[in-house]
């Protein structure tokens, strides 16, 4: 059989027909996308990833974004002459830092994505953990020391993780058409307001929704092995032998540790991936090759 050629519509039929069983696999799904603050600076890499939520949910999947933004912040804190205080690689987050934190992500980014999506023809409602008391949060008062791999007391200000997720708002959402775009800012049972980690807040809600993947799309191709070869998948207790042996290092530590809670929360698997990579997410899963590395228990 002759191959088609390149650009041709039998090649763009052939494309559609492998992409079948996928989109078939997927059908109804819920598919979590942590999108990072890095990917969201290049306005071209932003369009595209808006186009591939688009056709997502064109597709019969129900996507849900969430969206982080620490560079952002950083931006608008310099800006205003607010100093940024660090410990243990997470940002002090006082009563000044939060509103502007709520600002930038509940506000700016958020809206930006939701644009984006919007300008592609698709629907996107902009929410945040706030929302319908999506997300309740507790105050951060323990942090893992990178130095010793213990847990030791830390006092990051309004800085929070999940502790319990309500999924009413996001049920009334889904199937209907419209993709939500998530910001990580919640709201604690003490009524403050917390700078949640978007990719803990992902794992939370990705769970709540019984998931079918989390991806998380990050700077990097995956997982690698010591020789800087992507690992396609990887299970709990390789994850922890990898971690043991020095082969997951450094930030990765944090963002295997999440993908492995997600999965206990509920989720079936969890793909780290390049978000820079042209369609990454439909790459991963809409082909058989895959995008990243694949995380299941």
């Amino acid at each position: 059989m002759t191959e088609a050629p390149k650009g041709s519509p039998q090649l763009q039929a052939e494309v559609l027909m492998q992409a079948l069983p996928h989109m078939l696999r997927y059908d109804e799904a819920i598919i979590v996308v942590k999108y990072g603050g890095h990917a969201m600076g290049d306005e071209h890499v932003a369009r595209s990833f808006a186009r591939d939520m688009v056709l997502l949910e064109q597709s019969g999947v129900n996507p849900v974004v969430v969206h982080g933004g620490g560079p952002q912040i950083g931006a608008m804190l310099k800006k205003l002459g607010i100093k940024s205080e660090f410990a243990a690689g997470l940002r002090i987050t006082d009563k000044a830092t939060v509103e502007i934190v709520e600002m930038v992500l509940a506000g700016s980014i958020n809206k930006q994505i939701v644009g984006y999506i919007n300008s592609e023809g698709g629907r996107a409602i902009g929410l945040c953990g706030k929302d319908g008391g999506m997300v309740t949060a507790t105050k951060v008062t323990h942090t893992i020391d990178p130095a010793s791999h213990q847990e030791v007391p830390i006092d990051l200000g309004f800085v929070g993780e999940p502790s319990k997720v309500d999924t009413t708002v996001l049920d009334q959402v889904l199937g209907r058409e419209l993709i939500p775009v998530l910001a990580p800012v919640c709201q604690g049972a003490d009524g403050e307001t917390y700078n949640v980690n978007a990719d803990t807040f992902a794992g939370a809600i990705a769970g709540a929704l019984k998931a079918k993947r989390l991806l998380f799309l990050t700077d990097v191709p995956g997982v690698l092995d010591k020789n800087k070869q992507l690992i396609k998948e990887l299970t709990f207790a390789q994850i922890r032998a990898l971690i043991a042996d020095g082969t997951i290092t450094g930030g990765m530590i944090p963002k295997v540790e999440t993908c492995m809670y997600a999965i206990e929360q509920g989720v079936e698997g969890v793909v780290i991936l390049d978000g820079q990579t042209p369609h990454a997410v439909l790459l991963e899963l809409l082909t058989d090759h895959g995008a990243g590395t694949l995380i299941t228990r």
